[in-house]
């Protein structure tokens, strides 16, 4: 699993980036044979405005399902990168069920089976060639 992580507006200090990924594994661990990359970006929106502005967005690019895309925003950058990748292990199990189910109930092939007067049971397709 590859995980990029991008600042935007705040430095990347070692230790958030440290963080971030840590997380982020820890909430991915389990399906992460299912995925193949992951795309952080965190920063402040407003810059030195201050306010309710930390922002972090998730990106998990699924093996045969959708994109999982969450994005959560705070005053802490720590406590609003931990909410955001618990979602994001919350939303890649979300889709991967989803991807799931819609394999399991696409229709199958069903034959139809007609029986003789012999009480043999034949397919539709082989129907008067039983002799």
């Amino acid at each position: 699993m590859r995980v990029s992580v991008q600042s935007m507006g705040v430095p990347a200090t070692p230790a958030l980036i440290d963080h971030a990924d840590r997380r982020l594994r820890f909430a991915l661990t389990r399906h992460s044979d299912r995925v193949k990359r992951v795309a952080v970006r965190f920063g402040d929106e407003n810059g030195p405005r201050g306010g309710v502005d930390k922002f972090c967005q998730i990106q998990v690019y699924l093996v045969d399902a959708h994109v999982a895309y969450v994005r959560d925003i705070g005053t802490d950058l720590y406590d609003v990168i931990e909410r955001a990748t618990d979602r994001a292990g919350r939303a890649v199990v979300k889709h991967l069920d989803q991807s799931r189910m819609g394999r399991r109930t696409a229709p199958n092939k069903v034959t139809q089976l007609q029986h003789s007067s012999d009480g043999a049971t034949y397919p539709t397709q082989f129907k008067g060639e039983n002799t």
